[in-house]
């Protein structure tokens, strides 16, 4: 029997534990989470508010250290990096997209996108170029050159989308990246997240509250109450296919 090989993972959590302390009381906001995001899938992080999921988002993203637990990427523990490593890792290999777009609204889209490979000392020059590419890639060959307050909300978030992808990283991770749009933008948001996973191979983790923007993933993962859902590992389609025809 030949077995078919599983896609490297790119991204994994093991018995994550999240506790904060508030005066004389501990809150603890996830409790003995396991995840792994695997090259090329597309995971939606499902939860009602205050469940967890984006903590998890940002422990995965290298933003928050875990209580207890360990985060990997590509393989190997994070555990003993410095803040200086983590955020040298972040800038290499993940890629960041939230519900507000956080663009700096003195810069042009091109030069917002441009700004990671800037902050890891690219030439502005050769920084500029690759940012016009990922731009061209997410459909706004004709707005480069325009400023955020510019752009609609859409195209906001669509320069967001191209700065996190200018990096090449191995993951993108998108908290409520549709929240803050109205339905028929977020329905063509998502729709351009699934053709950027079906074209690159990039990975995905999104963090989102709407159920059947969620379906469309690969697999989704369900938080209850800083847990993982007795049915949380809910498969959908193959990775690079999505839910929209290829």
């Amino acid at each position: 029997m030949i077995e078919t090989p599983t896609a490297p993972c790119v991204l994994r959590a093991v018995n994550l534990v999240k506790r904060y302390t508030e005066g004389a009381a501990t809150v603890e906001v996830l409790r003995d989470v396991s995840v792994h995001i695997d090259a090329g899938e597309m995971v939606a992080i499902v939860g009602a508010s205050g469940s967890g999921k984006s903590t998890l988002l940002h422990l995965l993203g290298l933003l928050d250290t875990p209580t207890s637990g360990h985060v990997e990427v590509d393989g190997k523990r994070v555990d003993d990096l410095g803040e200086a490593g983590r955020s040298q890792l972040r800038n290499r290999r993940l890629g960041f997209v939230y519900q507000f777009h956080h663009l700096l609204p003195e810069f042009s889209a091109v030069d917002n996108v441009a700004m990671p490979l800037i902050v890891r000392r690219e030439k502005r020059k050769a920084a500029r170029e690759q940012a016009r590419e990922v731009l061209a890639q997410v459909g706004l060959s004709e707005r480069m050159e325009h400023f955020p307050g510019q752009l609609s909300g859409g195209e906001r978030q669509r320069v967001a989308l191209a700065r996190a992808l200018v990096t090449r990283p191995g993951c993108v991770l998108a908290d409520e990246p549709t929240g803050n749009l109205d339905r028929y933008t977020a329905e063509s948001m998502f729709d351009l997240l699934l053709r950027v996973n079906r074209e690159f191979g990039t990975a995905f983790a999104i963090v989102t509250h709407d159920p059947a923007l969620a379906a469309l993933a690969h697999r989704q993962l369900y938080i209850e109450k800083g847990e993982l859902a007795d049915n949380a590992d809910r498969h959908a389609l193959p990775p690079g296919r999505g839910g929209v025809p290829a």
